[in-house]
Protein backbone atom coordinates (compact mmCIF):
# COMPACT_ATOMS: atom_id res chain seq x y z
CA UNK A 1 0.00 0.00 0.00
CA UNK A 2 1.40 3.66 -0.89
CA UNK A 3 2.36 5.40 2.11
CA UNK A 4 3.28 8.83 2.44
CA UNK A 5 5.34 8.33 5.45
CA UNK A 6 8.83 9.29 5.14
CA UNK A 7 10.17 6.30 7.59
CA UNK A 8 9.15 2.80 6.26
CA UNK A 9 7.44 0.61 8.57
CA UNK A 10 9.61 -2.38 10.04
CA UNK A 11 8.92 -5.26 8.29
CA UNK A 12 8.26 -8.29 10.25
CA UNK A 13 11.23 -9.86 9.85
CA UNK A 14 12.79 -6.47 10.82
CA UNK A 15 10.79 -6.44 14.00
CA UNK A 16 12.16 -9.67 14.69
CA UNK A 17 15.76 -8.77 14.62
CA UNK A 18 15.13 -5.34 16.60
CA UNK A 19 13.99 -7.49 19.04
CA UNK A 20 16.88 -10.10 19.60
CA UNK A 21 19.00 -6.79 19.54
CA UNK A 22 17.56 -5.79 22.93
CA UNK A 23 17.47 -9.17 24.00
CA UNK A 24 13.69 -9.94 23.84
CA UNK A 25 12.07 -13.09 22.15
CA UNK A 26 8.94 -12.53 20.79
CA UNK A 27 5.91 -14.98 19.20
CA UNK A 28 4.85 -14.73 15.75
CA UNK A 29 1.61 -13.16 17.35
CA UNK A 30 3.36 -10.76 19.56
CA UNK A 31 5.47 -9.60 16.48
CA UNK A 32 2.48 -8.58 14.17
CA UNK A 33 0.97 -6.58 17.36
CA UNK A 34 4.90 -4.46 17.94
CA UNK A 35 4.38 -4.09 13.76
CA UNK A 36 0.86 -2.19 14.44
CA UNK A 37 2.20 -0.03 17.73
CA UNK A 38 5.32 0.88 15.95
CA UNK A 39 3.65 1.60 13.21
CA UNK A 40 1.40 4.29 14.72
CA UNK A 41 4.43 5.28 17.07
CA UNK A 42 5.96 6.40 13.87
CA UNK A 43 3.23 9.43 13.38
CA UNK A 44 5.22 11.67 15.75
CA UNK A 45 8.32 10.76 13.58
CA UNK A 46 6.46 11.97 10.52
CA UNK A 47 5.07 14.67 11.92
CA UNK A 48 8.29 16.02 13.42
CA UNK A 49 9.87 15.50 9.71
CA UNK A 50 7.16 17.64 7.38
CA UNK A 51 8.01 20.30 9.87
CA UNK A 52 10.95 23.00 8.44
CA UNK A 53 14.01 22.64 10.36
CA UNK A 54 15.73 26.22 11.62
CA UNK A 55 19.48 26.02 10.49
CA UNK A 56 22.50 28.42 11.74
CA UNK A 57 22.70 31.55 9.60
CA UNK A 58 24.82 32.39 6.51
CA UNK A 59 25.71 36.19 6.62
CA UNK A 60 28.87 36.59 4.05
CA UNK A 61 28.95 35.51 -0.01
CA UNK A 62 31.42 32.92 -0.97
CA UNK A 63 32.26 30.63 -3.56
CA UNK A 64 32.79 27.36 -3.15
CA UNK A 65 36.85 27.15 -3.33
CA UNK A 66 38.94 24.48 -4.56
CA UNK A 67 41.62 21.75 -3.88
CA UNK A 68 44.79 23.17 -3.27
CA UNK A 69 47.29 21.36 -6.09
CA UNK A 70 50.35 19.23 -4.64
CA UNK A 71 52.55 22.46 -5.69
CA UNK A 72 50.71 24.66 -3.18
CA UNK A 73 50.63 22.59 -0.61
CA UNK A 74 53.80 20.94 -0.32
CA UNK A 75 53.40 20.05 3.67
CA UNK A 76 49.91 18.77 2.59
CA UNK A 77 48.35 21.41 5.44
CA UNK A 78 45.54 22.38 3.33
CA UNK A 79 42.22 20.28 3.03
CA UNK A 80 40.41 23.70 1.02
CA UNK A 81 41.07 26.94 -0.21
CA UNK A 82 38.72 29.50 -0.61
CA UNK A 83 38.67 33.61 0.34
CA UNK A 84 35.73 34.47 2.10
CA UNK A 85 35.61 38.34 3.59
CA UNK A 86 33.67 39.61 5.87
CA UNK A 87 32.43 42.68 7.58
CA UNK A 88 34.56 45.82 6.33
CA UNK A 89 36.00 46.22 9.99
CA UNK A 90 36.80 44.87 13.29
CA UNK A 91 39.03 43.80 14.79
CA UNK A 92 40.49 40.76 12.56
CA UNK A 93 40.52 43.17 9.48
CA UNK A 94 43.40 42.17 7.27
CA UNK A 95 43.87 38.87 9.01
CA UNK A 96 43.64 35.55 7.14
CA UNK A 97 42.51 32.68 9.10
CA UNK A 98 42.23 28.97 8.55
CA UNK A 99 39.35 26.97 10.15
CA UNK A 100 40.33 23.36 10.96
CA UNK A 101 38.43 20.84 8.87
CA UNK A 102 35.70 19.92 11.73
CA UNK A 103 34.45 23.26 11.85
CA UNK A 104 31.37 24.05 9.09
CA UNK A 105 31.64 26.93 6.99
CA UNK A 106 28.54 26.81 4.29
CA UNK A 107 29.30 25.62 0.89
CA UNK A 108 32.57 24.29 1.64
CA UNK A 109 33.75 20.58 1.63
CA UNK A 110 33.83 19.06 4.95
CA UNK A 111 36.33 16.25 5.14
CA UNK A 112 37.00 15.93 8.86
CA UNK A 113 39.82 14.11 7.70
CA UNK A 114 38.06 10.97 6.81
CA UNK A 115 37.20 8.86 3.27
CA UNK A 116 33.56 8.56 5.10
CA UNK A 117 32.77 12.33 4.93
CA UNK A 118 34.68 12.89 1.85
CA UNK A 119 32.26 15.00 -0.42
CA UNK A 120 30.08 16.16 2.35
CA UNK A 121 29.10 20.20 2.34
CA UNK A 122 27.87 22.34 5.26
CA UNK A 123 24.54 24.24 4.74
CA UNK A 124 25.68 26.47 7.53
CA UNK A 125 28.27 28.15 9.00
CA UNK A 126 29.74 27.44 12.76
CA UNK A 127 29.43 29.89 15.53
CA UNK A 128 32.82 30.50 15.30
CA UNK A 129 32.86 30.85 11.50
CA UNK A 130 30.53 33.53 11.56
CA UNK A 131 31.83 35.11 14.48
CA UNK A 132 35.37 35.81 12.43
CA UNK A 133 33.48 37.11 9.46
CA UNK A 134 31.63 39.43 11.57
CA UNK A 135 35.43 40.57 12.84
CA UNK A 136 36.83 41.55 9.64
CA UNK A 137 38.54 38.89 8.88
CA UNK A 138 39.28 36.66 5.61
CA UNK A 139 38.80 32.39 6.00
CA UNK A 140 41.51 31.44 3.19
CA UNK A 141 40.68 27.78 3.97
CA UNK A 142 40.18 24.33 5.73
CA UNK A 143 43.10 22.65 6.83
CA UNK A 144 43.92 19.11 7.30
CA UNK A 145 43.07 17.42 10.14
CA UNK A 146 43.53 13.61 11.15
CA UNK A 147 40.97 10.78 10.29
CA UNK A 148 38.09 11.88 12.86
CA UNK A 149 40.37 13.86 15.21
CA UNK A 150 41.80 10.51 16.71
CA UNK A 151 45.76 10.92 16.57
CA UNK A 152 47.90 12.93 18.30
CA UNK A 153 50.54 12.35 15.34
CA UNK A 154 50.03 13.46 11.66
CA UNK A 155 49.95 10.64 9.56
CA UNK A 156 46.45 9.53 9.75
CA UNK A 157 44.57 11.98 7.48
CA UNK A 158 43.04 9.94 4.85
CA UNK A 159 44.62 12.27 2.07
CA UNK A 160 48.15 11.49 3.54
CA UNK A 161 50.41 12.64 6.51
CA UNK A 162 51.04 16.44 7.02
CA UNK A 163 54.76 17.20 7.37
CA UNK A 164 56.39 19.23 10.37
CA UNK A 165 57.79 22.55 8.45
CA UNK A 166 60.94 22.33 10.47
CA UNK A 167 61.42 18.33 10.09
CA UNK A 168 59.66 16.85 7.46
CA UNK A 169 60.84 13.30 8.91
CA UNK A 170 58.96 14.36 12.06
CA UNK A 171 54.84 14.44 12.95
CA UNK A 172 53.38 18.21 13.33
CA UNK A 173 51.35 16.80 16.07
CA UNK A 174 47.48 16.30 15.72
CA UNK A 175 44.61 16.42 15.57
CA UNK A 176 44.61 20.15 14.38
CA UNK A 177 48.09 19.26 12.66
CA UNK A 178 46.89 21.02 9.39
CA UNK A 179 46.27 24.59 11.36
CA UNK A 180 49.27 24.56 13.32
CA UNK A 181 51.24 23.88 10.17
CA UNK A 182 49.98 27.00 8.56
CA UNK A 183 50.24 29.15 10.93
CA UNK A 184 54.32 27.96 11.31
CA UNK A 185 54.81 28.68 7.44
CA UNK A 186 53.00 31.67 7.59
CA UNK A 187 50.26 31.04 4.83
CA UNK A 188 47.94 32.05 7.62
CA UNK A 189 47.87 34.50 10.50
CA UNK A 190 45.98 32.23 12.36
CA UNK A 191 43.84 29.70 12.64
CA UNK A 192 41.54 27.94 14.98
CA UNK A 193 42.29 24.27 16.31
CA UNK A 194 39.48 21.98 17.97
CA UNK A 195 40.91 19.82 21.23
CA UNK A 196 39.30 16.86 22.86
CA UNK A 197 42.50 15.22 24.13
CA UNK A 198 45.74 18.24 23.47
CA UNK A 199 45.04 18.56 19.59
CA UNK A 200 45.39 22.16 19.81
CA UNK A 201 48.34 21.96 22.37
CA UNK A 202 50.18 18.77 20.85
CA UNK A 203 50.89 20.25 17.24
CA UNK A 204 51.36 23.75 18.68
CA UNK A 205 54.47 22.32 20.75
CA UNK A 206 55.84 20.19 17.91
CA UNK A 207 55.53 23.19 15.37
CA UNK A 208 56.88 25.84 17.56
CA UNK A 209 53.56 27.71 17.87
CA UNK A 210 50.79 29.83 20.29
CA UNK A 211 48.15 27.30 21.07
CA UNK A 212 45.13 27.68 23.05
CA UNK A 213 42.93 25.38 24.78
CA UNK A 214 40.04 28.17 26.25
CA UNK A 215 37.83 27.34 29.66
CA UNK A 216 35.62 24.37 28.37
CA UNK A 217 32.58 26.60 27.66
CA UNK A 218 34.06 30.12 26.74
CA UNK A 219 34.14 29.57 23.41
CA UNK A 220 30.98 28.15 21.43
CA UNK A 221 31.35 24.84 19.92
CA UNK A 222 28.03 25.00 17.67
CA UNK A 223 28.50 23.95 14.52
CA UNK A 224 31.46 21.98 14.80
CA UNK A 225 32.58 17.83 14.50
CA UNK A 226 31.71 16.94 18.53
CA UNK A 227 33.56 14.09 20.12
CA UNK A 228 32.05 14.22 23.69
CA UNK A 229 30.32 17.00 24.85
CA UNK A 230 31.98 17.35 27.86
CA UNK A 231 35.59 17.05 26.59
CA UNK A 232 35.33 19.45 22.98
CA UNK A 233 37.39 22.81 23.11
CA UNK A 234 37.57 24.90 19.89
CA UNK A 235 40.47 27.72 20.24
CA UNK A 236 43.21 29.95 18.60
CA UNK A 237 46.18 29.18 17.01
CA UNK A 238 49.13 31.89 16.04
CA UNK A 239 52.67 32.17 16.06
CA UNK A 240 52.54 35.37 18.85
CA UNK A 241 50.48 35.22 22.19
CA UNK A 242 48.99 38.83 21.10
CA UNK A 243 47.45 37.19 17.60
CA UNK A 244 45.96 34.05 19.88
CA UNK A 245 44.74 36.49 22.05
CA UNK A 246 42.89 38.81 19.20
CA UNK A 247 41.31 35.81 17.75
CA UNK A 248 39.66 34.69 21.39
CA UNK A 249 38.25 38.12 21.82
CA UNK A 250 36.63 37.58 18.17
CA UNK A 251 34.89 33.99 18.93
CA UNK A 252 34.60 33.92 22.56
CA UNK A 253 31.14 34.83 24.36
CA UNK A 254 27.73 33.48 24.90
CA UNK A 255 25.96 32.20 21.73
CA UNK A 256 22.39 32.58 22.87
CA UNK A 257 21.71 28.64 23.85
CA UNK A 258 22.65 26.96 20.45
CA UNK A 259 25.52 25.72 22.54
CA UNK A 260 24.13 24.39 26.10
CA UNK A 261 27.39 24.07 27.44
CA UNK A 262 27.79 27.78 27.94
CA UNK A 263 26.42 29.52 30.77
CA UNK A 264 24.48 32.51 30.15
CA UNK A 265 27.04 34.96 31.92
CA UNK A 266 29.90 34.01 29.77
CA UNK A 267 31.37 36.55 28.00
CA UNK A 268 34.72 37.56 26.14
CA UNK A 269 37.19 40.15 27.22
CA UNK A 270 39.27 42.61 24.87
CA UNK A 271 42.45 40.29 25.81
CA UNK A 272 45.05 41.89 24.17
CA UNK A 273 44.06 45.26 26.40
CA UNK A 274 46.03 43.17 28.95
CA UNK A 275 49.00 42.16 27.37
CA UNK A 276 50.92 45.16 27.71
CA UNK A 277 51.85 44.89 31.49
CA UNK A 278 56.13 44.19 31.58
CA UNK A 279 55.59 42.87 34.88
CA UNK A 280 54.19 40.09 36.82
CA UNK A 281 54.17 40.86 40.04
CA UNK A 282 51.80 39.20 42.32
CA UNK A 283 51.81 36.90 39.86
CA UNK A 284 52.01 32.93 41.59
CA UNK A 285 53.30 30.23 38.94
CA UNK A 286 53.62 26.70 39.65
CA UNK A 287 55.60 24.03 38.24
CA UNK A 288 53.60 20.67 38.67
CA UNK A 289 55.57 17.84 40.01
CA UNK A 290 53.40 14.91 37.70
CA UNK A 291 53.93 16.87 34.91
CA UNK A 292 58.01 15.87 34.72
CA UNK A 293 59.51 12.95 34.78
CA UNK A 294 57.38 10.45 33.66
CA UNK A 295 58.01 7.38 32.31
CA UNK A 296 59.00 8.91 28.79
CA UNK A 297 60.26 11.66 29.92
CA UNK A 298 63.35 13.17 27.80
CA UNK A 299 65.01 14.91 30.63
CA UNK A 300 66.24 17.36 28.25
CA UNK A 301 62.70 19.19 27.93
CA UNK A 302 62.07 18.62 31.44
CA UNK A 303 64.81 20.99 32.16
CA UNK A 304 64.27 23.33 29.19
CA UNK A 305 60.99 23.78 30.49
CA UNK A 306 61.64 24.39 33.86
CA UNK A 307 64.48 26.64 33.14
CA UNK A 308 61.87 28.35 31.10
CA UNK A 309 59.28 28.80 34.01
CA UNK A 310 62.23 29.86 36.54
CA UNK A 311 63.18 33.12 34.16
CA UNK A 312 59.83 34.57 34.95
CA UNK A 313 60.94 35.65 38.48
CA UNK A 314 62.81 37.70 36.52
CA UNK A 315 59.72 39.79 35.94
CA UNK A 316 58.47 39.83 39.16
CA UNK A 317 56.43 36.47 39.02
CA UNK A 318 56.65 34.24 42.07
CA UNK A 319 57.51 30.38 41.05
CA UNK A 320 57.68 27.17 42.99
CA UNK A 321 56.86 23.74 42.75
CA UNK A 322 53.13 22.27 43.06
CA UNK A 323 51.75 18.65 43.20
CA UNK A 324 47.84 17.37 42.46
CA UNK A 325 48.95 13.70 42.38
CA UNK A 326 45.86 12.59 40.57
CA UNK A 327 47.00 14.46 37.70
CA UNK A 328 48.85 11.35 36.23
CA UNK A 329 44.54 9.81 36.16
CA UNK A 330 43.94 12.35 33.80
CA UNK A 331 44.94 10.12 30.40
CA UNK A 332 42.83 7.18 31.36
CA UNK A 333 39.95 9.71 32.22
CA UNK A 334 39.40 11.10 28.70
CA UNK A 335 40.47 7.81 27.18
CA UNK A 336 37.91 6.24 28.62
CA UNK A 337 34.87 9.01 27.90
CA UNK A 338 36.46 9.14 24.63
CA UNK A 339 35.96 5.31 23.34
CA UNK A 340 32.32 5.40 25.11
CA UNK A 341 31.65 8.47 23.14
CA UNK A 342 32.81 7.70 19.79
CA UNK A 343 30.20 5.09 19.91
CA UNK A 344 27.02 7.49 21.69
CA UNK A 345 28.10 10.73 19.68
CA UNK A 346 30.60 10.27 16.98
CA UNK A 347 29.43 6.98 15.14
CA UNK A 348 26.07 5.62 15.92
CA UNK A 349 24.97 9.27 17.02
CA UNK A 350 26.11 10.73 14.03
CA UNK A 351 28.32 13.32 15.64
CA UNK A 352 25.32 14.51 17.02
CA UNK A 353 24.40 11.98 20.30
CA UNK A 354 21.44 12.84 22.38
CA UNK A 355 20.17 14.98 25.71
CA UNK A 356 22.06 17.56 23.93
CA UNK A 357 19.59 21.28 23.65
CA UNK A 358 21.94 22.93 20.96
CA UNK A 359 21.94 22.98 17.59
CA UNK A 360 21.94 19.51 15.54
CA UNK A 361 23.47 18.91 11.93
CA UNK A 362 21.02 16.70 10.57
CA UNK A 363 22.72 17.15 7.09
CA UNK A 364 25.72 15.89 8.73
CA UNK A 365 24.03 12.99 10.48
CA UNK A 366 22.73 11.52 7.06
CA UNK A 367 26.18 12.03 5.96
CA UNK A 368 27.91 9.62 8.24
CA UNK A 369 24.98 7.36 8.44
CA UNK A 370 25.27 6.65 4.96
CA UNK A 371 28.60 6.22 4.79
CA UNK A 372 29.32 4.11 7.82
CA UNK A 373 26.59 1.64 6.16
CA UNK A 374 28.87 1.74 3.10
CA UNK A 375 32.25 1.75 4.09
CA UNK A 376 33.11 1.46 7.42
CA UNK A 377 36.26 -0.34 6.07
CA UNK A 378 37.56 3.25 5.11
CA UNK A 379 38.19 4.06 8.90
CA UNK A 380 41.76 3.86 10.41
CA UNK A 381 42.68 1.71 12.57
CA UNK A 382 42.49 4.13 15.41
CA UNK A 383 38.86 4.67 14.88
CA UNK A 384 38.10 1.36 14.27
CA UNK A 385 39.77 -0.25 18.05
CA UNK A 386 37.92 2.61 19.75
CA UNK A 387 34.52 1.76 18.34
CA UNK A 388 35.07 -1.74 18.63
CA UNK A 389 36.17 -1.28 22.29
CA UNK A 390 33.66 1.26 22.86
CA UNK A 391 31.04 -1.11 21.78
CA UNK A 392 32.26 -4.21 24.14
CA UNK A 393 32.29 -1.53 27.15
CA UNK A 394 28.72 -0.50 26.23
CA UNK A 395 27.37 -3.72 25.60
CA UNK A 396 28.75 -5.70 28.17
CA UNK A 397 29.23 -3.12 31.11
CA UNK A 398 26.36 -0.38 30.05
CA UNK A 399 27.93 3.08 30.85
CA UNK A 400 29.18 1.90 33.71
CA UNK A 401 32.84 3.28 33.04
CA UNK A 402 32.04 6.31 31.56
CA UNK A 403 29.90 6.96 34.21
CA UNK A 404 32.64 6.41 36.70
CA UNK A 405 34.94 8.29 34.63
CA UNK A 406 32.96 11.68 34.90
CA UNK A 407 32.50 11.33 38.48
CA UNK A 408 36.37 10.54 39.05
CA UNK A 409 37.15 13.51 36.68
CA UNK A 410 35.28 15.69 39.37
CA UNK A 411 37.76 14.81 41.68
CA UNK A 412 40.51 15.78 39.50
CA UNK A 413 38.81 19.00 38.93
CA UNK A 414 38.37 19.42 42.31
CA UNK A 415 42.34 18.80 43.04
CA UNK A 416 43.26 21.24 40.29
CA UNK A 417 40.47 24.12 41.85
CA UNK A 418 42.23 23.56 45.21
CA UNK A 419 46.20 24.16 43.68
CA UNK A 420 45.07 27.07 42.26
CA UNK A 421 43.95 28.66 45.12
CA UNK A 422 47.66 29.58 45.81
CA UNK A 423 48.68 29.68 42.14
CA UNK A 424 47.66 31.54 39.02
CA UNK A 425 48.93 29.56 36.65
CA UNK A 426 50.94 26.06 36.71
CA UNK A 427 53.36 25.44 33.94
CA UNK A 428 54.37 22.24 32.50
CA UNK A 429 56.13 19.94 29.29
CA UNK A 430 53.19 20.65 26.45
CA UNK A 431 54.43 16.86 25.21
CA UNK A 432 57.78 15.73 27.65
CA UNK A 433 59.44 14.27 24.65
CA UNK A 434 60.75 16.13 21.01
CA UNK A 435 58.26 15.80 18.31
CA UNK A 436 58.62 12.13 17.18
CA UNK A 437 59.49 10.39 13.68
CA UNK A 438 56.92 10.02 11.49
CA UNK A 439 55.88 6.63 10.41
CA UNK A 440 59.50 5.73 8.33
CA UNK A 441 56.78 3.21 6.29
CA UNK A 442 55.63 6.52 4.11
CA UNK A 443 57.78 6.09 0.91
CA UNK A 444 56.62 10.01 -0.16
CA UNK A 445 58.40 11.36 3.26
CA UNK A 446 61.30 9.47 2.67
CA UNK A 447 61.20 10.86 -1.61
CA UNK A 448 60.60 14.37 -0.35
CA UNK A 449 63.54 14.39 2.72
CA UNK A 450 66.17 12.39 -0.43
CA UNK A 451 65.05 15.23 -2.49
CA UNK A 452 65.86 18.08 -0.10
CA UNK A 453 69.25 16.45 0.89
CA UNK A 454 70.62 16.85 -2.43
CA UNK A 455 68.93 20.65 -3.59
CA UNK A 456 71.14 21.64 -0.76
CA UNK A 457 74.14 20.69 -3.21
CA UNK A 458 72.52 21.14 -6.92
CA UNK A 459 70.22 23.81 -8.06
CA UNK A 460 68.82 21.94 -10.34
CA UNK A 461 68.51 17.49 -11.19
CA UNK A 462 68.00 16.16 -14.77
CA UNK A 463 66.40 12.54 -14.80
CA UNK A 464 63.90 10.97 -17.11
CA UNK A 465 60.62 12.46 -16.99
CA UNK A 466 58.90 11.49 -13.62
CA UNK A 467 56.45 13.59 -10.80
CA UNK A 468 58.78 15.09 -8.22
CA UNK A 469 56.40 13.11 -5.39
CA UNK A 470 54.43 9.79 -5.93
CA UNK A 471 50.82 11.04 -6.91
CA UNK A 472 49.61 8.43 -4.90
CA UNK A 473 50.68 7.60 -1.59
CA UNK A 474 51.63 3.70 -1.14
CA UNK A 475 49.29 2.06 2.09
CA UNK A 476 51.45 1.78 4.74
CA UNK A 477 52.76 -1.71 5.86
CA UNK A 478 52.74 -0.80 9.19
CA UNK A 479 51.11 -3.77 11.30
CA UNK A 480 47.65 -2.62 13.43
CA UNK A 481 49.26 -2.17 16.43
CA UNK A 482 52.68 -0.70 15.70
CA UNK A 483 49.88 1.90 13.52
CA UNK A 484 48.10 2.89 16.75
CA UNK A 485 51.21 3.25 18.64
CA UNK A 486 52.60 5.38 16.74
CA UNK A 487 49.25 7.23 16.55
CA UNK A 488 48.75 8.01 20.02
CA UNK A 489 51.18 9.80 21.79
CA UNK A 490 51.66 8.10 25.62
CA UNK A 491 51.36 11.70 26.59
CA UNK A 492 49.41 12.31 29.90
CA UNK A 493 49.89 16.63 30.36
CA UNK A 494 47.13 17.40 27.82
CA UNK A 495 44.86 15.32 28.38
CA UNK A 496 44.04 16.24 32.15
CA UNK A 497 42.48 19.93 31.17
CA UNK A 498 40.19 18.35 29.00
CA UNK A 499 39.03 16.46 31.33
CA UNK A 500 38.43 19.45 33.95
CA UNK A 501 38.07 22.66 31.36
CA UNK A 502 41.21 24.82 32.65
CA UNK A 503 42.17 27.12 29.94
CA UNK A 504 45.48 25.49 28.91
CA UNK A 505 48.29 27.16 26.71
CA UNK A 506 51.14 25.76 24.53
CA UNK A 507 54.48 28.49 23.75
CA UNK A 508 57.31 27.34 22.36
CA UNK A 509 60.21 27.13 25.03
CA UNK A 510 63.26 26.62 22.69
CA UNK A 511 64.57 23.83 20.94
CA UNK A 512 66.57 20.72 21.09
CA UNK A 513 68.58 19.44 18.10
CA UNK A 514 66.49 22.06 16.47
CA UNK A 515 63.24 21.12 17.17
CA UNK A 516 60.89 22.51 18.95
CA UNK A 517 59.73 22.26 22.82
CA UNK A 518 56.35 23.69 24.10
CA UNK A 519 55.78 24.52 27.53
CA UNK A 520 52.13 24.22 28.64
CA UNK A 521 50.66 27.29 31.02
CA UNK A 522 47.15 26.06 32.30
CA UNK A 523 45.11 29.12 34.39
CA UNK A 524 42.13 29.50 36.40
CA UNK A 525 38.52 28.99 35.07
CA UNK A 526 37.55 31.63 32.39
CA UNK A 527 40.91 33.82 33.61
CA UNK A 528 42.27 33.47 29.89
CA UNK A 529 43.46 37.19 30.46
CA UNK A 530 45.81 35.85 33.30
CA UNK A 531 47.26 33.19 31.33
CA UNK A 532 47.66 35.00 28.29
CA UNK A 533 49.51 37.75 30.27
CA UNK A 534 51.71 35.18 31.77
CA UNK A 535 52.53 33.71 27.92
CA UNK A 536 52.96 37.10 27.10
CA UNK A 537 55.70 38.33 28.97
CA UNK A 538 57.37 34.71 28.43
CA UNK A 539 57.33 35.60 25.00
CA UNK A 540 58.82 38.63 25.39
CA UNK A 541 61.45 37.38 27.92
CA UNK A 542 62.23 34.56 25.96
CA UNK A 543 62.87 36.82 22.77
CA UNK A 544 64.56 39.03 24.59
CA UNK A 545 67.15 36.48 25.24
CA UNK A 546 67.23 34.97 21.89
CA UNK A 547 68.12 38.33 20.58
CA UNK A 548 71.51 38.91 23.05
Amino acid sequence: MFSASSIRIPSCKKIVQLSERIGCNLSKEEVCQYQEVLASMLKDVDEIDALPEPSLPVKYPRTPGYRPTEQENVHRAWYWRTSITGAKEGILKGKRVALKDTIALAGVPMMAGSWLTEGYIPEFDATVTTRILDSGGEIVGKSTCEDWCYSDSSFTAARGPVLNPIDKTRTAGGSSSGSAVLVATGDVDMALGGDQGGSIRTPASCCGIVGLKPTHGLVPYTGILPIDFSLDHVGPMARKVYDCALLLEAIAGYDGGLDPRQPETVEGHQYTKELRASSLKGINIGILKEGFSQENSDSRVDALVKKSAFQLISVEAKVQEVSVPMHVKGKAITSVLGVHSIVDTMLRGGSAGTGYKGFYPTSWIDAIGRSLQSQPDDLPPTVKACWMLGEYLKHEYRNRYYAKAQNIARHLTADFEKAFEKFDVIAMPTLPFLPPKLPSSDLSIKVMHDFEKAFEKFDVIAMPTLPFLPPKLPSSDLSIKEYITEALFDNRNVHTFNATGHPALSINAGFIDNLPVGMMLVGKKFEENKLLKVAYAFEKLRDKIAAQ
